[in-house]
């Protein structure tokens, strides 16, 4: 399966394009982590799923990190997102497709790494050394005024729920689910966006 074989991107094929997307780059290595892109980003979809998380809730879990992909996706996506870094390059390319609390959580998540540090004394502790090391790349824990602002964009106990379970998947060799069983719960929410969208219209 080829990339050119989705392009343009739309309702009835992006969640194949998100799949083949996992099936030729998830084995890429993650940052430094024990885990590869897919095995993470899996873990995390497995976490909100065991959590009794909604559809949109594991949408945003699974796909939090799809900005290290955007190469992927055809040029009119990738000028959304173009010259950004992976959060905010993956909540452009998925905006077209998903409901605002899924970009959000995609779009700060990284951000929320600095929150939390800033604002739970038992955060950083729990960091791996490798998120340890991002955190000093992104910025270190954010300052009051940075708290302040963050505090307030919506979503915000949305992002800090996928942060945290984007923390906890990084565990070597556990097992989870193949992105298989995650496509009907993409197609629900894709499918829920663009009917909302029509009904605007």
């Amino acid at each position: 399966m080829s990339t050119k074989d989705f392009s343009p991107l739309h309702q009835g094929n992006i969640v194949d394009f998100i799949v083949d997307i996992f099936d030729r780059r998830g084995a890429d290595s993650y940052l430094g982590e024990a885990v590869t892109m897919s095995q993470h980003m899996l873990q995390a979809a497995r976490l909100a799923e065991e959590a009794g998380a909604g559809d949109t809730m594991i949408a945003a879990a699974l796909l939090h990190d799809i900005g290290h992909y955007t190469n992927e996706f055809p040029e009119d996506a990738l000028e959304r997102g173009i010259d950004n870094r992976h959060d905010k390059a993956g909540a452009a390319v998925l905006s077209l497709f998903f409901p605002d609390i899924v970009t959000s959580c995609v779009r700060h998540h990284v951000q929320a790494k600095r929150y939390l540090c800033a604002t739970d004394p038992d955060y950083f502790g729990q960091l791996t050394p490798a998120s340890v090391h991002s955190l000093e790349l992104q910025g270190g824990p954010m300052d009051e005024n940075e708290v302040e602002e963050f505090g307030r964009i919506p979503h915000l106990d949305a992002i800090i729920q996928i942060r945290k379970w984007d923390d906890g998947g990084k565990i070597m060799d556990k097992p989870t689910p193949p992105i298989a069983h995650y496509t009907p719960v993409l197609q629900r929410v894709v499918d829920a966006f663009a009917a909302k969208n029509s009904a605007r219209r």
